[in-house]
């Protein structure tokens, strides 16, 4: 959950010079935050969250060091391709994978592809929305009128989504599920590991199945060639 406690062990000090060192962006995430749960992401996080995109996008190469799917998770990432596959759908590590991550004009949020190479076949290509509305600020729109409330918090200097709750749309009309229809709870982490590489680990937890999925991969940003150097 979100930490709404007023004091911090963040000395002024460190506030002015975060203050001085870090040029204004997009603060759209770290609006959903204290300034205090904030400052404890390294720098490189920070700016990563607070890019702006404009026209251009972030892009990040890596691998899938390691995927743990059971067999209940496999059988649910299986029925979901009928909304454009939202969960991983191989457990082989070593996978190259991309994300891309652009703005989205429509919703005023961003669109995140993910590409996870397979063994064989095509790779698995993930579409989402970060909107910043919804009932916490933030959600994740996956396709099919399906949704999920997200909130941010900070855990041993990593910044973690947490799902807090799943919605379906009809139109103007917005239904929440039911626990008991839920898929789990979703907690997603980023972690600063080197200078430019992050860890990446998706946990998808269901209260009665235990752990449906557990996907942990390494990226690095890389910069976006220009349309003048074609």
């Amino acid at each position: 959950m979100m930490s709404m406690t007023p004091f911090s062990c963040v000395s002024s000090a460190a506030l002015d010079e975060s203050s001085e060192t870090e040029q204004p962006g997009d603060r759209r995430f770290s609006e959903l935050m204290t300034m205090a749960d904030w400052l404890q992401l390294p720098t490189d996080v920070r700016r990563r969250f607070s890019k702006k995109l404009g026209s251009g996008a972030a892009i990040y190469t890596g691998h899938v060091s390691l995927c743990r799917i059971s067999g209940i998770g496999w059988l649910l990432a299986q029925t979901l391709r009928v909304i454009g596959a939202p969960l991983p759908l191989s457990d082989t590590p070593g996978m190259p994978t991309v994300v891309s991550v652009t703005e989205e004009g429509a919703s005023g949020g961003q669109n995140w592809t993910r590409i996870y190479g397979r063994p064989s076949g095509f790779p698995q290509v993930i579409h989402s929305t970060k909107r910043f509305s919804g009932p916490t600020g933030l959600e994740e729109y996956v396709g099919a009128g399906i949704r999920m409330a997200l909130t941010l918090s900070v855990k041993k200097s990593a910044l973690i989504f947490t799902s807090a709750g799943y919605f379906v749309q009809f139109g103007r009309w917005s239904i929440r599920l039911p626990r008991w229809l839920e898929p789990g709870r979703t907690i997603v982490s980023h972690r600063e590991i080197a200078e430019g590489a992050f860890l990446f680990t998706l946990d998808l937890v269901h209260p009665w199945f235990g752990t449906l999925v557990h996907q942990v991969a390494i990226y690095r940003e890389v910069e976006p060639c220009s349309a003048a150097s074609f």
